[in-house]
């Protein structure tokens, strides 16, 4: 069996890090935690778990701290999380039956990453990361902001899923690094040049990301998960600035750079909904029931525009249309997503009562 270090950077973690620690130390055989200047309580959670604690002198660099965070490393493999990341039960049953059983000739093993999730707990938002990877292929994390690691050779992917839990933001600390960078005259790269001007969306600055987001569509070369996202976070933009047309083209450039897919097919249809343009809406959200998942996708996957969100529209759109029969059918699909849902089974009453009534003037007519 293999032998796990988990390794972590930390700062002013004290809200998540006992919940992210209690989630995996049955799993690791190892707890590395790097501060990087924390002033709150921390280090002395993370002390309660481990002696293993190092300080790195912050240096406005990710990559330089999780490369630091690597090298105290002493055992198999190593997992890397974040402090408001946790390993749910299931999944923790799932990784030690993994720890079990994994061929050491396995150079990293790729796992989900649920960061985002819908009003019933389920996640939205899935990407794909190298979670688990072998000590001695010393790979490098890369990047000062929104760090990658660097992974080759013999690699898995796994179901595992880790969970993402934001407790507290960090508003606007890695656009000001982006903006060290720009100022110092760093030329970023294509992935930093999206990162960028998804900071900048981030913290309101719209016009000025609009035109990084134009420049990575412009350029050939650039990878067309990239500019499907940068389509996306621009449409948001002007959405913002309340420029709808510019936002519905940025919406529809998405399919020169891919088959339509779900998420996107499902904001346009929220576009036209929002314009009360009901059948406008309702012809997109068909459409999106029609499309199958992409079989990778590297930036994530937004699960509830292949799930409930566009009956849970069709509802709405169906009512305003007056044709209550669809708007029944289409809240009862998606309640089967979330059976306990208390407004799908508002809907659901109203729903019945509007049809009954109606069935009934029918028949004294």
């Amino acid at each position: 069996m293999i032998t796990i270090s988990l390794c972590m950077i930390v700062k002013d973690e004290e809200q998540v890090l006992k919940r992210c620690l209690d989630s995996v130390k049955e799993l690791v055989d190892e707890i590395v935690i790097v501060d990087t200047g924390s002033t709150d309580a921390t280090k002395d959670i993370a002390a309660r778990y481990t002696d293993r604690l190092f300080h790195f002198e912050w240096n406005h660099d990710f990559s330089a701290a999780r490369n630091f965070s690597f090298r105290q490393a002493t055992q198999d493999y190593i997992l890397w999380l974040d402090a408001d990341d946790v390993l749910l039960a299931n999944e923790l049953t799932k990784f030690k039956a993994l720890k079990q059983t994994l061929d050491p000739q396995i150079d990293s093993v790729c796992m989900d990453y649920n960061i985002a999730f819908d009003p019933h707990g389920q996640p939205i938002t899935v990407v794909k990361r190298n979670r688990l990877v072998k000590r001695t292929m010393n790979f490098q994390w890369q990047d000062p902001v929104h760090e990658y690691l660097l992974v080759s050779g013999n690699i898995i992917l796994s179901d595992i899923a880790v969970s993402h839990d934001r407790v507290h933001h960090h508003q606007d600390r890695n656009l000001r690094i982006f903006e060290e960078m720009a100022g110092q005259g760093e030329r970023l790269s294509d992935r930093q040049l999206l990162h960028y001007a998804m900071e900048l969306s981030a913290n309101r600055h719209y016009g000025k990301a609009v035109k990084i987001f134009t420049s990575i569509l412009n350029e050939p070369s650039i990878y067309f998960e990239y500019k499907l996202q940068a389509c996306d976070r621009m449409a948001h933009c002007y959405h913002e600035l309340g420029q709808k047309e510019q936002e519905l083209q940025a919406l529809m450039m998405t399919f020169h750079y891919d088959i339509p897919r779900a998420d996107y097919v499902c904001r346009i249809g929220y576009y036209f909904q929002e314009n009360h343009d009901f059948n406008k809406a309702v012809h997109w959200y068909q459409l999106a029931l029609k499309l199958d998942k992409p079989q990778e996708r590297l930036l994530g996957l937004n699960n509830m525009a292949w799930t409930w969100f566009p009956h849970l529209q069709l509802t709405a759109c169906y009512g305003k249309l007056g044709d209550l029969e669809q708007a029944y059918k289409h809240n009862e699909i998606a309640l089967s997503y979330s059976p306990n849902d208390s407004n799908l089974l508002e809907n659901k009453q109203l729903l019945e009562k509007h049809i009954s009534q109606k069935i009934d003037s029918k028949g004294r007519n």
